[in-house]
Order: structure tokens, then sequence, then C-alpha cells
């Protein structure tokens, strides 16, 4: 479990098929000066918005397993050598909240379709990938764009926006995105279970 505050990016260095995994999977290092433990391999870190299991530590570098599954749903079938992705250690028992709970759990991927600047805050529109979660978006709702916790400002017909504020760009990868860039997006937890308890 996270919390989408994110203080740490890291750098894509390397991108392979994975031959110790499922066939379809992968294993990616990422150079990264946040600071992990030998007794940290296996635990689960949040990158760019996904769940990933640490399975190896090298200098100044470290490496991640993805599924099969999570490359489907997320925007790591894009992955370049030298992308810069957000990355969170998952939270310990009593930690302050600061944004809210995030599973690392992809529910689609969105399309950036605009960007305005208003104030050095940064008004981004986005286009969900897989329509029928629209349903699930709620001005003012929490949500989840590439690991960092935010609140979506306004919805409208196919569309949703995010306001960005400067604090926010200089410690995440937003702040490098562009129009027709695909993000990782997780909804409401909450949200989610109250939907389903609706239906």
């Amino acid at each position: 479990m996270f919390n989408g505050i994110v203080y740490h990016q890291g750098i894509i260095k390397k991108i392979k098929k994975s031959s110790r995994y499922v066939s379809g999977s992968l294993v990616i290092e990422v150079f990264s000066n946040i600071k992990f433990k030998k007794k940290d391999i296996g635990e689960s870190v949040c990158c760019d918005g996904v769940c990933l299991t640490l399975i190896r530590i090298k200098k100044g570098s470290f490496l991640f397993y993805l599924s099969k599954e999570t490359i489907k749903r997320s925007n790591f079938k894009y992955a370049k050598i030298g992308k810069h992705i957000n990355i969170e250690k998952s939270l310990i028992n009593g930690q302050k909240i600061s944004g809210h709970y995030v599973q690392g759990h992809v529910d689609s991927t969105a399309r950036v379709n605009k960007i305005d600047i208003v104030d050095k805050t940064w008004i981004i529109k986005l286009k969900l990938d897989n329509k029928k979660l629209m349903k699930y978006l709620i001005e003012k709702a929490s949500i989840s764009i590439n690991g960092v916790s935010l609140t979506i400002s306004k919805v409208s017909k196919g569309y949703f926006e995010i306001n960005v504020i400067p604090h926010t760009l200089k410690l995440t990868n937003l702040k490098n995105l562009k129009i027709k860039d695909i993000v990782n997006v997780e909804l409401d937890i909450f949200g989610k279970y109250i939907m389903k308890l609706s239906d």
C-alpha cells in the first residue's frame, strides 16, 4: 500500500525479457538515489503507479519484475531506456498519510489531450483508454496518475482534468508530460468498492 506522495524518481537503465519467470514478463533496471537494503528484496515498490517487486539491488540501481498482466494494463508496454519514473516505497504501519490510499493496481491508462498552464499550475486534460471506467470519476475525488496522488478537478464527456501544482511538478515526472503521452491511472479504491456495492 502507498499514499501517492512521491519524493524520488528513477531512470530506466535496462529493459530485458525475463528468462527466469513467466513468458512475456520483463525485468527492468532503474537507476535512482532512493535507498534500499538487502532485506528489502521481495518488497513492493510503486514505480510510476505500478506495484512492482524489487528482485535485486546493484550499486546505484535496482531491478524490478513486471508480469505479463502488469505490462498489459500499464504504460510500461511503451517503456524505453532513459525514461524517468516516479518511485515510492510501501507505507510503514503508523506512517502519516498525506495523499490517499494507493494500491499500485493500475486500472487503465489515459492519454494526455491538453495541457494549460495557469499561474505555474498545470491543468492537464486526460482521456481514459477504458471508457467504461468513466463512471468512477467524480469531481474532487482522489486519483493516482503515474503513482501521484491528485484530485480530479473536472469531469466532462469522455475526459477529466487534474491540476498539478509547482511543488508536485518539481518532485515528479509529471513535468515531463506532453500531448499524446500515456499515463497510468488508478481509481480511488473506496469509490470502486462503493460503486460495486450499489450495482
